[in-house]
């Protein structure tokens, strides 16, 4: 998605909700978030897994040097020795060959992809040792360009629900995934916006929102 595809998703949600109008004057509209499909982006979903941006950057930044083309022929000519000294660990070594593997053999049909619908993507990816619901749907969003998904097992989008809404506490996937279903066909917009918001709107603001609006209930 583009600049002026999230502003218009945003504002249409905007139209409807308060709580999206009142955390767009807040924080503004977020930037794009896409990335080119193929392997590469797919090992970019893996190297992050459970590390700080800093890291994976860092680690990306070796495997690149490590392999000038990053595609999963180059990535499976690569020695498990060589992945590890540029910092991937061992199940993320095991979970990236089998990604490259199945591409290599077809049994991942990536080049597929922009033609199936996201269902049977996410379907595809998920069947993938490494690859959860939660990297099938990132990788479709943003390497794909699917404007209605809603990577509900985030924990910084299920914070930002909680401070956007007014939450008494952060919700439980399922949740979040039912909350987010009032913000169809733009959910992929909302899921950019919330990454803002939850940057962007501290736990004090939220915390004396709710305060505010619990005061104006009683009175």
């Amino acid at each position: 998605m583009n600049q002026d595809q999230i502003n218009r998703a945003l504002d249409a949600v905007a139209t409807t909700d308060t709580a999206v109008a009142e955390g767009l004057a807040m924080v503004g509209y977020p930037a794009p978030r896409n990335r080119p499909p193929g392997f590469q982006a797919l090992l970019e979903i893996i190297a992050n897994q459970q590390i700080s941006k800093k890291a994976a950057s860092a680690i990306l930044g070796r495997l690149s040097d490590l392999m000038e083309d990053p595609s999963a022929r180059a990535f499976a000519a690569r020695t498990d020795a060589e992945l590890q000294a540029a910092g991937l660990s061992r199940p993320k070594i095991a979970y990236a060959r089998g990604v490259a593997d199945a591409i290599l053999s077809g049994a991942l049909p990536i080049d597929r992809f922009p033609e199936m619908p996201d269902s049977e993507v996410l379907e595809s990816l998920i069947a993938l040792k490494g690859l959860g619901r939660w990297s099938a749907e990132i990788y479709c969003m943003f390497s794909l360009g699917r404007p209605d998904l809603f990577p509900g097992e985030d924990i910084a989008l299920q914070e930002a629900m909680k401070r956007l809404k007014g939450l008494p506490e952060r919700p439980k996937p399922k949740q979040t995934r039912e909350l987010a279903s009032a913000w169809a066909p733009h959910r992929t917009a909302m899921s950019v916006f919330l990454w803002k918001y939850y940057r962007g709107a501290p736990a004090e603001i939220a915390r004396a929102e709710i305060a505010a609006n619990q005061i104006a209930t009683k009175s």
